[in-house]
């Protein structure tokens, strides 16, 4: 549900200082030098998730595709650094799933690595993508073993798969204190209205949806149904699978960015997203630490109002 993004520089910078700006940023928080001291940003958003008040940074991160790698491979120390650098910067979800590979068993791995006060600020979601009671019992027991956790934040049915046998798990695992939140995700238009379904039915802490500048599907019933129902809201593709990068691939951002504190395409499309007031945190998928920096000021600063998001969408309609 997330994918590697490939971005471009914010306006006026090269691409080779942006990421060196971007990479000083980020070693002076975690050598714990106060970023506000460095840039004064304001703080990256919280919202609360309705069923508990608990408020959620804005901005996380996936790990399908980018996170599947051995653990031998030259860029997984560069993983580990994403990650420090997502939470010690305001983020917390980390998103995965047992069927993104190795993604699972390499994030234990990464929060292993990670310094205490870091890894107890991350916010762990993981899913059930399977069809059986038993079947997703021991792939709740697999995912816990892979990530070394006794207990997820939230857990999800992925896909709408076999969604009523899967909840009863997942509210088992609740009253055991081994599961916090419950939710159920999907990224495809032809679950829609399953999925809808389930909404109306079901008393859900989350959902997860795809939701991009390009593909606004979800703001026609989907999110309305969300606030309704008082759901939390993490959106997955929110690059469009990189559509949206290439389509921006050799242009500047439009004058009207600065309006609300907007400085590279990335930030463009998860302020677009964050900008809805059903949104509760957006997740692109992030393997580069000034990949993590750059999505978190999305989170910074203002956002685009109702008019502004309209103005977006013509203008993004508007090219070529």
């Amino acid at each position: 549900m997330h994918q590697r993004d490939s971005r471009f520089p914010a306006r006026g910078m090269s691409r080779a200082e942006f990421l060196r700006a971007s990479a000083g940023l980020a070693g002076a928080s975690l050598m714990g030098i106060p970023l506000a001291g460095l840039a004064a940003e304001p703080p990256v958003l919280r919202r609360p998730i309705p069923s508990s008040g608990q408020l959620l940074p804005v901005v996380g991160t996936g790990t399908a595709v980018v996170y599947d790698i051995d653990p031998t491979d030259s860029r997984f120390p560069t993983l580990v650094e994403t990650v420090r650098t997502l939470i010690a910067n305001g983020g917390a979800l980390i998103d995965t799933s047992p069927t993104y590979g190795q993604a699972e068993r390499n994030l234990g791995e990464i929060l292993r690595r990670l310094e205490r006060p870091v890894r107890e600020q991350a916010f762990i979601a993981t899913k059930i993508s399977t069809i059986g009671e038993q079947s997703g019992i021991d792939s709740v027991a697999k995912s816990f073993a892979d990530m070394g956790v006794e207990k997820v934040d939230l857990l999800q049915v992925h896909n709408v798969r076999d969604t009523n046998t899967h909840l009863r798990t997942i509210r088992r695992l609740q009253e055991q204190g081994k599961v916090r939140y419950v939710g159920i995700t999907t990224s495809f238009v032809k679950t829609h209205e399953e999925y809808l379904r389930i909404m109306k039915t079901e008393k859900l802490d989350f959902i997860q949806i795809d939701y991009a500048l390009d593909n606004r599907l979800a703001e026609e019933r989907i999110l309305p149904l969300a606030q309704e129902r008082g759901m939390a809201v993490i959106i997955n593709l929110p690059f469009g699978r990189n559509r949206l990068f290439k389509k921006a691939k050799g242009r500047e951002l439009p004058d009207f960015a600065r309006e609300f504190d907007c400085t590279s395409w990335a930030q463009f499309f998860l302020k677009f997203l964050i900008g809805h007031p059903a949104v509760t945190v957006v997740m692109p998928g992030t393997d580069r630490p000034e990949f993590a920096i750059d999505n978190l000021k999305a989170g910074r600063g203002r956002l685009p109002d109702a008019k502004m998001r309209q103005r977006m969408v013509e203008y993004w309609d508007s090219l070529a």
